[in-house]
C-alpha cells in the first residue's frame, strides 16, 4: 500500500498514545478514518485533531474490543458507512504487572480480554472487508515482549507472543491465497504513552513506582516517530517491524544469546527493576 491518500484506515486505541499518533499521521496523508477507543474523551480529541489537519472523513465511535459482537457489529458498520476499508490497525491495549503467582484471575481475563481476543476480534472481523476491498492491509501491534519475555510481564508476553504467532500465520494464509492483503505484525519498544500509568498490578507491585521507572528508564520512543516507522512498513508491505532502538537491540541480543538471554534477563531485573512492596 504505497499510497494513503483517499483509503479507508481503522484504528483502534485511537484515543490517545500511537493509535492517536498514527490516527494523525494518516489524517496528514488524506486517509478517510475510523477511530475508537473506550476512552470516549481522548477519542472526541483525536477527531477534532485529525479533522483539523485535514482528513476527508472522520467517524469516531467509542468500542470495547474485548466485546466480539460490538466489534463485529462495528466492522459491518464501518463498510457499510465508507464503502470499503483499506487499512486496519489493532492497536487498543492495556498492561498488567506482577509475578504470575501474584496475579488475580480478574485481571488476567481483563488483559487477555483486550490484547488478545480484541486483537483477534478485529482481525476475524474486518479481515472479509479488507478482502473484498482489492487493495488491504492488516496491522496487529504486538510489542518487544511478543519477541522476548521479561519477568513480571507473563500475561503481558502471552498475549503478545500470541498476537504475533496469529498474525504471521494470517499473512502466510494471504499469501497461500492470493488475496491482495498486506499483513504486518508490530513490535514496539519503550514508547512514550500512558499504559505503564493507566496499569493494573499485582498487590505486591507498587504502581506508581512502576509506572515511574517505566516512563523514566524505557520508555524511549514518541507515539509520532512510532507511528511513521509503522506506516513506512505498511508502505513497503513488511511482514514485520520493530520500533526503537531498544527493541532492535534487545531482539538482536536475544537472538544471539538463544534462550540463555532469560537468564541475562533475570539476573539484570534483580538489581535494576523497583523493589516490590515490603520488600
Amino acid at each position: 500500500m504505497q499510497d494513503l491518500r483517499d483509503k479507508v484506515v481503522v484504528i483502534t486505541g485511537a484515543g490517545s498514545g500511537i493509535g492517536r499518533a498514527l490516527s494523525l499521521a494518516c489524517a496528514r496523508r488524506g486517509s478517510l478514518l475510523a477511530l475508537s477507543d473506550v476512552n470516549a474523551e481522548g477519542l472526541a480529541e483525536t477527531g477534532r485533531l485529525a479533522e483539523s489537519l485535514g482528513a476527508p472523513k472522520v467517524r469516531t465511535d467509542t468500542l470495547d474490543v474485548a466485546d466480539r459482537a460490538a466489534v463485529l457489529a462495528y466492522a459491518d458498520d464501518v463498510a457499510e458507512t465508507f464503502g470499503r476499508v483499506n487499512l486496519v490497525v489493532n492497536n487498543a491495549g492495556v498492561a498488567l504487572a506482577g509475578d504470575l503467582v501474584d496475579l488475580e484471575f480478574e485481571d488476567i481475563d481483563w488483559l487477555l480480554g483486550v490484547n488478545l481476543h480484541g486483537v483477534l476480534n478485529g482481525t476475524k472481523a474486518f479481515l472479509p472487508h479488507l478482502i473484498a476491498s482489492g487493495e488491504g492491509h492488516l496491522v496487529n501491534i504486538s510489542s518487544l515482549f511478543g519477541l522476548m519475555s521479561m519477568p513480571g510481564q507473563s500475561m503481558y508476553n502471552a498475549a503478545k507472543y500470541a498476537v504475533r504467532g496469529m498474525t504471521e500465520s494470517v499473512r502466510e494464509e494471504m499469501l497461500i491465497a492470493g488475496h491482495p492483503v498486506g499483513v504486518t505484525a508490530v513490535h514496539p519498544g519503550g514508547i512514550k504513552t500512558a499504559i505503564a500509568r493507566s496499569a493494573r498490578v499485582s498487590a505486591k507491585e507498587d504502581q506508581a513506582a512502576t509506572a515511574a521507572y517505566f516512563d523514566k528508564h524505557l520508555a524511549r520512543t514518541t507515539p509520532e516517530k512510532a507511528a511513521e516507522v509503522i506506516l513506512a512498513g505498511v508502505e513497503k508491505e513488511k511482514a514485520r517491524v520493530l520500533v526503537g532502538a531498544d527493541a532492535h537491540a534487545l531482539h538482536l541480543v536475544s537472538t544471539v544469546l538463544g534462550s540463555r538471554y532469560q537468564d541475562v534477563v533475570a539476573r539484570f531485573a534483580r538489581r535494576a527493576m523497583p523493589p516490590k512492596k515490603g520488600v
